[in-house]
């Protein structure tokens, strides 16, 4: 999976993140097509639960703990990352050619 997470880093044109999202291109350069993501921006391992009782009890260690986790967009030594999320999202708009070592955008539809 470490060797696809740097095809896939490959493919990233930019990303864009602002409170709510993490808005990720992948551009195939040998078609010079591209392909947009949006995933929430929360942790890879999904969202971070709260209760009522943990606000009310302790605000103070529910504040850093929601505000605080780590969150890693994209690298080349991770796999759990929200740029591979978003790719997983739209993997079916690429191949991968054995021949070129890339991945490479395809029409299915």
């Amino acid at each position: 999976m470490l060797e696809d997470s740097k095809k896939i880093l490959a493919l990233l044109d930019y990303v864009k993140i602002d409170k709510y999202s993490v808005v990720c291109c992948f551009k195939c350069n040998v078609k010079n097509k591209s392909v947009v993501s949006v995933v929430p921006f929360e942790p890879f391992d999904g969202k971070i639960e709260i209760s009522l009782k943990e606000m009310i009890f302790h605000p103070i260690n529910s504040y850093n703990r929601y505000y605080h986790t780590p969150i890693t967009i994209y690298g080349d030594g991770s796999k759990e990352t929200i740029v591979l999320k978003a790719f997983k999202k739209v993997a079916h708009n690429f191949e991968y050619d054995e021949l070129k070592h890339k991945y490479i955008y395809c029409n299915k539809r």
